[in-house]
């Protein structure tokens, strides 16, 4: 039996942050986590490119077309969605976590997804502190573990 597992190293690899400017006051929050876990995976600053699109919605599109460049390895989505008094708030949280299942699907290449979706500002600015706990740092840490078990499978692929 053999067994692949990533860990969270990022050496060598390249990362997209496709970030929502909407909710600001909470993406920045996230993308700072995302660059500081990168950073401490052993990502070279110089391999990170930040992708900043109006909103949520737009997450997927350019996720989807930052994999197509085949620049980079691993891809890290930020937003936030918090819920108002419509409907609104389910049909985009869906649309984007079903976007970026189709895009990370058919472009192979690992997308994570650091869109947070809560109900008062409040859960999402907790959500958004500093340290380990910050979901922009949990999200570039799946997709450093990700690129891993891809190159791993991809070398064993070429092995046999």
């Amino acid at each position: 039996m053999q067994i692949i597992e990533g860990v969270p190293a990022s050496k060598g690899f390249r990362f997209a942050l496709v970030v929502s400017k909407f909710n600001d006051f909470v993406t920045e929050r996230l993308e700072a986590g995302a660059l500081d876990a990168l950073t401490a995976g052993g990502t070279n600053p110089d391999d990170i490119t930040v992708v900043r699109v109006p909103g949520a919605f737009e997450i997927p599109a350019a996720a989807r077309h930052a994999a197509l460049t085949g620049r980079f390895d691993g891809i890290v989505c930020l937003g936030c969605v918090i819920r108002g008094e419509t409907p609104h708030f389910e049909y985009l949280a869906a649309a984007v976590a079903h976007g970026l299942t189709d895009a990370a699907g058919t472009t192979g290449v690992p997308m994570t997804f650091g869109v947070l979706t809560t109900n008062p500002v409040e859960e999402a600015i907790e959500r958004a502190g500093e340290g380990p706990s910050n979901k922009g740092w949990e999200a570039a840490t799946a997709a450093m573990e990700m690129v891993v078990i891809i190159a791993q499978l991809r070398r064993n692929a070429s092995s046999t």
